[in-house]
């Protein structure tokens, strides 16, 4: 018997910031789930609907090892981690390989500072609308 469903077109979310609202409805539409399976792993935390948070788990890597760079609408993270000489590894199971990984940004998303602590890199991201962009309250006149 010939399978004849059709692929749902699985989007990766995870790569565009600030267009959560967009990606609920998609999902919603398409009753399917991002399916993720990069390096490194990451969280996208949502403080509010102006706060942002990427959370990537990098066990092993040195802060030196790292690089981010903020371009309009685009963050890309770089890990490139010097070999350590003179070590032996019976099991190596915590990997430091390099890795390139870009992000999309929804308009008016900016990078708003970087920590590296205990493994985790932490990168603040906020929505900064100007003025015109924001809401506002328009006067009913009457005749």
């Amino acid at each position: 018997m010939v399978n004849t469903r059709t692929k749902v077109f699985s989007f990766p979310h995870s790569r565009f910031i600030g267009f959560d609202h967009v990606w609920d409805e998609i999902e919603r539409l398409t009753a399917a789930g991002a399916n993720e399976k990069g390096f490194p792993r990451h969280n996208i935390v949502k403080y509010s609907d102006e706060e942002y948070a990427m959370e990537f788990a990098l066990g092993g890597y040195k802060k030196k090892d790292l690089e981010i760079e903020a371009k309009p609408g685009v963050l890309i993270i770089r890990g490139n981690p010097e070999e350590e000489a003179g070590k032996t590894y019976l099991h190596k199971g915590i990997t430091t390989k390099k890795f390139v990984e870009t992000f999309r940004l929804a308009d008016h998303v900016v990078v708003d500072g970087a920590e590296f602590v205990n493994g985790l890199l932490v990168i603040k991201l906020r929505v900064e609308l100007p003025e015109e962009k924001r809401p506002r309250k328009i006067e009913i006149n009457s005749h």
